[in-house]
């Protein structure tokens, strides 16, 4: 199976809901995640949503209908950032 890979950009203050920042499969899929390694941001590993936001293009709000996976996941990410991430 192809690897997919798509970065989500939000800022509570300015943005009415998150927006795929980048998007990408096979290498360009495995440079966006090595890229976020590299700054220390968390990698959320979702094959079913990611399927959907990778349809999306680069910038375009994420439609409703996924508000309430990306909010799980946005969750996580916080909760990573607030401990610390990357431990070890």
């Amino acid at each position: 199976m192809e690897k997919k890979a798509v970065a989500l950009k939000y800022e509570r203050e300015k943005d009415g809901a998150p927006k795929v920042l980048a998007k990408g499969r096979g290498i360009l899929a495995e440079k966006i995640v090595e890229l976020a390694k590299k700054h220390s941001i968390p990698v959320i590993e979702d094959s079913e949503l990611v399927s959907f936001l990778v349809s999306l293009e680069v910038g375009e709000e994420i439609p409703p209908s996924l508000y309430k996976a990306v909010a799980k996941v946005l969750a996580v990410v916080y909760s990573a950032t607030r401990r610390g991430y990357p431990s070890g």
